[in-house]
């Protein structure tokens, strides 16, 4: 245990890291704490980069919109979070649009969402998008069957325009076991702070699980492509799964001063992997 004779003996951060590494095995805190300076250590250069990306984004006028979708408490939240922390914000946008209006029902389903979409110059997050009527309306019975093949029939084609007009379009699903997603479930609860964040819609996902599998797996056949492919980020260590999005983002673009912060930005493929028939998925 840390006592403040021991305190007295380190001269620097080195010291105290040395302290931590050599006593982890008998005191599980100590673990955790160097875990979380691995992490932090990792996270601010990646960060750094994408500063920089921003601006190569604001200069040449791109447009980019990322889209975070899995089950709930797969860490969509958390990672935005991270991505955003060090942006300017006049650049930036977060998009998490709730329960469309009684007019929004009466119009084109991907009308809401057009107009959300990124402009010259710009970053759009996308906490949940356009593929809610992929998976959680068809299981949840929020639409007809019509309205999801309708959609399911569409929206290639949706994306192929934004394609074709300059929008880059990156599709993340973030991947949870079962077990893991509903430990989650249970921290939430516990958590004064954070019981919010459990919904109806979270209560019924465990019973609802093959359904959504079923859906998810119709989703991933349907609408990937080589223009705007699935990205599956295996998520159950949150901590890996936010630092290597951001680099799997980092290493699409060749953008201004590209790695000067990061000894690499190269994506772990055992985490970050393009969605394949036969690619391995915590959610199966």
């Amino acid at each position: 245990m840390l006592t403040a004779d021991i305190l007295s003996t380190f001269k620097n951060k080195s010291d105290f890291i040395a302290y931590l590494e050599q006593h982890q095995e008998d005191n599980p805190i100590y673990k955790s704490a160097l875990e979380k300076y691995a992490y932090e250590q990792e996270l601010l250069p990646l960060q750094a980069e994408l500063v920089d990306f921003q601006r190569w984004v604001q200069k040449t006028n791109q447009k980019i919109a990322i889209i975070f979708e899995g089950r709930d408490a797969s860490g969509k939240g958390g990672t935005i979070k991270r991505f955003k922390e060090h942006l300017n914000p006049r650049a930036m946008r977060v998009v998490a649009l709730n329960k469309p209006t009684e007019i929004e029902k009466n119009q084109w389903y991907f009308n809401r969402y057009i107009k959300e979409l990124p402009n010259a110059g710009e970053i759009v997050f996308f906490d949940r998008s356009w593929y809610n009527r992929a998976v959680v309306e068809p299981v949840m019975g929020f639409c007809t069957p019509e309205q999801y093949n309708r959609f399911i029939i569409q929206v290639p084609e949706f994306e192929n325009m934004l394609y074709e007009s300059g929008t880059v379009l990156i599709k993340f699903w973030f991947s949870v076991s079962k077990e893991e997603q509903q430990r989650r479930f249970e921290k939430r609860l516990k958590n004064p702070l954070k019981k919010w964040k459990f919904s109806p819609v979270d209560e019924k996902g465990q019973e609802l699980w093959d359904d959504f599998t079923k859906y998810k797996n119709q989703m991933f056949s349907r609408t990937h492509n080589s223009f705007s492919p699935w990205v599956v980020i295996k998520a159950n260590d949150k901590k890996r799964a936010r630092l290597e999005s951001i680099k799997y983002v980092l290493s699409l673009f060749e953008y201004d001063n590209k790695g000067a912060n990061c000894k690499t930005i190269l994506p772990d493929p055992n985490i970050v992997q393009r969605y394949f028939r036969n690619t391995i998925q915590l959610d199966r």
